[in-house]
């Protein structure tokens, strides 16, 4: 009868190690769970130590191409979402973790992305467990994606974990997919708008000036700015494209650090159509992965530490933390969160009506439900409001451009006439 030399864990975590001898690889698999045990790898005895082998080769490999790169590798939502799918699919029709991860890792899709399967892979074969290779590449998956696969780890219902984060991941990839379809329209119009007005100051405008300045009459005010416009343009427009640029990068590094990111964010509270897009993004992400951490056996307040540093804002990413700090008993949590001013009341009373009912992960759904409506209700008027204001604006850009050509083009015929 053939031996098999197997690692797993224990329903606690630990890691075991020994052979056992079967009619097949299955038969090794049933042996293993009926002994309490999770398999992470099986393989008769001989392959183990070969794949180690190819495995230290490979991480010589991988650490000499470390030399020479600048930043580790890192996989993008929808790499990590396909990821998750895949695996969770793996481990639901009974596969291994480690043979699910091989399996992965010999497909070539992505460069990033197969090197991270292949060292996730070859790290579970040497014993480490999913979460702290997981967690080794916070650059990656998130807070919340390894508290939750050590969740899974801990109960032994790693396939379902990772179904409810593929269910977590879509729903984040699908709220974003909202502001960007939203955007589309309006950076498209601002886009041909500003490409106008360009081409139009640099090629028509030079060319009525020149005309214009032949014929010496003395020209409208309108047209006289236009001009003026034109030409300082003309000479200066390098400049204009270095200080916007430069304005660019600036901004994009303030709102990066500590303070001017705090402004910011805040300063998006305040606007009047953005703070409603912010808001409900916001408190629907608060519930979802609120609910879905509670609903994993993870505590409140490390659960609450999770969703204030995934929650996207800073402003209400700090109410949170001082309602965290603020929580006495371990499970209570909306009187806290009411004393801040910052969430909404309909939030507030939903939260305390599943602290009373004990049901605290479906109250967190409706939360969710309720501010995912919201969410699509905002950008709809966001987008209905934006559109015409735009085309408004486009319409004075062109009409002053227009206007001005004519009035000088009306003082000159009239001047022939006379």
């Amino acid at each position: 009868m053939p031996k098999f030399k197997y690692i797993a864990r224990s329903r606690t975590g630990e890691k075991t190690e020994g052979t056992i001898e079967a009619v097949d690889r299955r038969a090794a698999l049933v042996q293993i769970e009926r002994q309490g045990q999770v398999p992470v790898l099986v393989t008769e005895a001989g392959v183990l130590q070969s794949s180690a082998t190819s495995t230290s080769a490979g991480d010589k490999k991988h650490a000499k191409f470390e030399l020479w790169k600048a930043r580790p590798p890192k996989m993008g939502l929808r790499d990590v979402l396909l990821f998750t799918r895949e695996l969770s699919d793996l481990l639901a029709s009974g596969m291994t973790l480690g043979n699910a991860l091989h399996t992965l890792s010999k497909r070539r899709t992505r460069k990033a992305q197969d090197q991270i399967i292949t060292e996730l892979r070859d790290e579970i074969v040497q014993g480490a467990s999913m979460s702290d290779a997981l967690a080794k590449r916070p650059e990656t998956f998130t807070t919340l994606y390894v508290s939750m696969v050590r969740a899974g780890e801990a109960s032994g219902q790693l396939a379902e974990v990772l179904e409810r984060l593929c269910k977590h991941f879509e729903r984040v990839q699908e709220a974003r997919e909202k502001v960007i379809t939203a955007m589309i329209y309006p950076i498209i119009v601002l886009t041909v708008g500003a490409a106008t007005m360009i081409f139009t100051m640099i090629f028509v405008v030079p060319r009525f000036s020149a005309i214009f300045e032949e014929l010496g009459s003395t020209l409208p005010l309108p047209t006289q700015i236009l001009i003026s416009m034109s030409s300082f343009l003309l000479k200066y427009g390098w400049a204009v494209a270095i200080a916007i640029a430069a304005g660019v990068v600036y901004f994009k590094r303030a709102i990066r650090a500590g303070n001017g990111r705090r402004r910011w964010h805040r300063f998006l509270l305040r606007m009047p159509l953005v703070r409603l897009i912010v808001t409900a993004n916001a408190y629907s992400h608060f519930a979802h992965t609120l609910g879905t951490l509670l609903a994993n056996g993870v505590q409140v307040l490390q659960a609450l530490a999770i969703v204030e540093d995934t929650v996207g804002n800073v402003v209400i990413s700090e109410e949170i933390r001082e309602a965290r700090n603020r929580v006495t008993d371990g499970a209570t949590i909306s009187k806290p969160l009411a004393a801040g001013k910052i969430f909404p009341p309909l939030l507030i009373d939903m939260l305390a009506v599943g602290e009373e009912s004990g049901d605290m992960s479906g109250a967190l759904t409706h939360i969710s439900k309720r501010y995912d409506y919201e969410l699509d209700r905002s950008v709809k008027i966001f987008t209905t409001v934006l559109e015409p204001l735009l085309i408004l604006l486009m319409a004075i850009m062109v009409g002053f451009v227009a206007i001005s050509m004519l009035l000088a083009v009306f003082d000159l015929t009239s001047g022939l006439k006379v």
